[in-house]
């Protein structure tokens, strides 16, 4: 029986109001999560099908989170044929385009086992055909013409905005080849598994009711950060049965800068009129303090749904608020009053976040926090798959998959080096595009190959072999490999092709080349999938790299744990919180940002000092600089016109020096004396 006892009455509400159009307006720390998972729970304990119920979110691991807690909400509870565990669908918006492609998409003259393409291969992919245009493109960055092109794809001319100057020109002539290179490779982009989505359903009828007769109850979570084809999708799918259950906040909005439609919220009433609002308003993380301190700044934008929040934590501690001379400063400071914290109060360094404004402002934070000897992460580091060799062993694994996937091909064509120098590439890509074909057709072809010397001729012979036995053992893996297949053929071509031993040919410093190959050897491991040799190797590794191409979220995360000071940028810190918060630079300029004045997005920098705000569970610190170095350079600074919105009998200013310390003494040294 499932128990909405621990509900107020307001969530209670939202969880059993399940027919007809809902708005749950979701303020920060309100449980939203919670009131989602019960909702799917309560939905099918009133008996309707989990294969009728679609939960949308933006991230991979907000979506296993929420797959976890129905999980066991609804443990022990079976479908009528009392064998198969109840499922309902809960996934991204990209996951949601992939299922419905992976079944209809040949409609779109694609094939099933289409490869989804990574940023870096997008950049690829888009160098070479810039590369092959004259002069006006080589001024152009790739990632700006893919900019264009993606804003293009999601939202349509009315979001083509802040570009560089002549790409949007660019943009409109490659965007055809750009489309055409991938169709070419039977590839897609991130932003393909909407669009194409949307053209199977606009063009298909029988596809979308087949989509509306499975999806009867939808849920979108985080629905502010909609953008127009997001907005379409669900839409197309729920504006029959109309059982659509919208889940966000509105004063959380903050990333218009790409493409995400505030509007979609605030206008829900013009596609669905019937709509049921319930406001979640009883914050379970901050103190009232805080709180209210959130509220004043927000009321200030004219177009919102009004709510105001309220905890019964506490009124709590002020916020304290501080300036500083410069940055150097300001670090030295915010470090101080997280040691200080860090002794008085027990507070360990995992309870601290310092946020900041731009990747800019982290440098002489990480240089104070480690002349102070704190341990610190800064999430927006290198991703794991950024890597070199964790790259290479995608390449790999996508060109044993699809070896007309130019990108991948590319790039472990001479990984090791088998005498497939840059100059032979560079000769065989040309031969591709003379033919219309991928690299490896062009290879294939005999008149190519006699154009190389013997010993060239040999190498291109010899990795065209290489590719189709390793996909041939794939395919047809030998007896006896046990319970791990994949792992096993990954490690048999791997050994092969004397990739280890080019590691440390490569690394001077053995550790170093001995870690690169333990992290090789920790995602191989993680490749076999247990499902009782229900599935092909083959197909495993297709999962594999479909689970990999999807990822969003940050390697950071393993590591969140760890005791560790948190630096992070206010709009990657949505959704997360701490005991302790230090948000840095609150600088007219910074926050808000200087671009806001000119795009007129003064509302949304609000916003986003909002959402900063809400992060802090008890303590919460806000400092500004006098001056801040930009370019080498000291320039003047003015503290944020959003801090006299805050009531002045929530906040204490304070001297440069941390709260309880009294001037003229060595904070640490006292401390330390106090506690030996």
């Amino acid at each position: 029986m499932l128990d909405l006892s621990s509900l107020n009455p307001p969530q209670r509400d939202a969880v059993k109001t399940i027919h007809g159009p809902v708005l749950i307006l979701a303020g920060a720390g309100t449980g939203k999560t919670r009131v989602i998972t019960h909702r799917v729970a309560h939905m099918i304990r009133k008996g309707i099908a989990p294969d009728n119920i679609l939960a949308v979110t933006f991230t991979n691991k907000a979506a296993k989170e929420m797959q976890e807690r129905v999980g066991k909400l609804i443990r022990g509870q079976r479908t009528d044929d009392g064998d198969k565990p109840l499922k309902p669908t809960i996934c991204t918006f990209h996951s949601l385009g992939v299922r419905i492609l992976r079944r209809h998409i040949e409609r779109l003259g694609y094939k099933k086992n289409f490869v989804i393409y990574s940023e870096s291969e997008q950049q690829s992919a888009m160098k070479k055909i810039l590369s092959s245009l004259h002069s006006n493109g080589a001024k152009i960055k790739p990632g700006d013409v893919l900019m264009w092109i993606s804003k293009h794809k999601n939202a349509g001319e009315q979001a083509l905005q802040r570009v560089s100057e002549g790409a949007e020109e660019l943009a409109r002539h490659v965007r055809a080849r750009y489309d055409s290179a991938l169709r070419a490779c039977n590839a897609v982009d991130f932003d393909d598994l909407l669009l194409l989505t949307l053209q199977l359903l606009r063009g298909h009828e029988d596809i979308l009711e087949d989509c509306r007769r499975r999806y009867r109850y939808i849920m979108v979570d985080e629905y502010q950060d909609t953008n127009a084809a997001q907005f379409e999708l669900v839409n197309l799918l729920a504006r029959e049965h109309r059982n659509l259950c919208v889940v966000g906040d509105d004063d959380q909005s903050i990333y218009g800068w790409r493409g995400a439609e505030i509007a979609n919220l605030l206008d829900l009433e013009k596609h669905y009129p019937e709509v049921k609002v319930i406001k979640l308003e009883q914050n379970y993380r901050s103190t009232s303090v805080i709180l209210n301190a959130a509220n004043a700044v927000i009321k200030n934008n004219a177009r919102r749904r009004g709510k105001s929040l309220w905890s019964d934590n506490g009124y709590g501690e002020p916020i304290s608020i501080a300036s500083f001379e410069n940055e150097e400063e300001e670090a030295k400071s915010i470090v101080e009053n997280i040691e200080f914290l860090r002794m008085t109060r027990k507070v360990p360094w995992r309870d601290h976040a310092i946020l900041v404004r731009t990747n800019l402002q982290t440098r002489p934070l990480e240089l104070a926090l480690r002349q102070g000897k704190v341990r610190y992460r800064v999430v927006g580091g290198q991703s794991f798959f950024d890597r070199r060799e964790i790259k290479d062993l995608l390449a790999y694994l996508k060109t044993f998959l699809n070896p007309h996937d130019d990108v991948s091909l590319l790039r472990i064509a001479n990984t090791p080096a088998r005498g497939l120098s840059d100059v032979t590439m560079e000769r065989l890509l040309a031969a591709s595009q003379e033919r219309h074909c991928s690299v490896f057709a062009a290879m294939r072809h005999t008149d190519v190959q006699d154009g190389f010397s013997d010993r060239t001729k040999e190498a291109i012979v010899q990795f065209i072999a290489l590719l189709e036995e390793t996909r041939q053992r794939l395919e047809n893996p030998p007896p006896n490999v046990g319970d791990r297949p994949l792992q096993t053929w990954c490690d048999w071509w791997l050994n092969d092709i004397q990739y280890l031993n080019d590691i440390r040919r490569i690394e001077k410093n053995a550790e170093v080349a001995e870690n690169k190959i333990m992290v090789l050897r920790d995602l191989i491991a993680g490749m076999d999938r247990s499902d009782g040799g229900k599935s092909t190797p083959l197909e495993q590794l297709e999962e594999f790299l479909q689970d990999i191409s999807l990822e969003s979220d940050r390697e950071e995360e393993k590591e969140s744990a760890a005791d560790q000071v948190t630096i992070i940028t206010t709009h990657s810190c949505k959704g997360l919180e701490w005991p302790s918060v230090h948000i840095a630079g609150v600088e007219d300029g910074l926050l808000p940002h200087s671009r806001s004045k000119v795009e007129g997005t003064l509302d949304e920098e609000r916003r986003l000092f909002y959402v900063a705000i809400t992060r802090a569970q008890k303590y919460l610190a806000m400092s500004f600089c006098n001056a801040r170095r930009k370019y080498g350079e000291l320039s003047p600074c003015h503290p944020s016109p959003f801090l006299n919105e805050l009531p002045n009998d929530l906040v204490k200013w304070v001297d440069d020096e941390p709260v309880e310390k009294s001037k003229g003494t060595d904070l640490f040294a006292g401390l330390r004396a106090a506690l030996d």
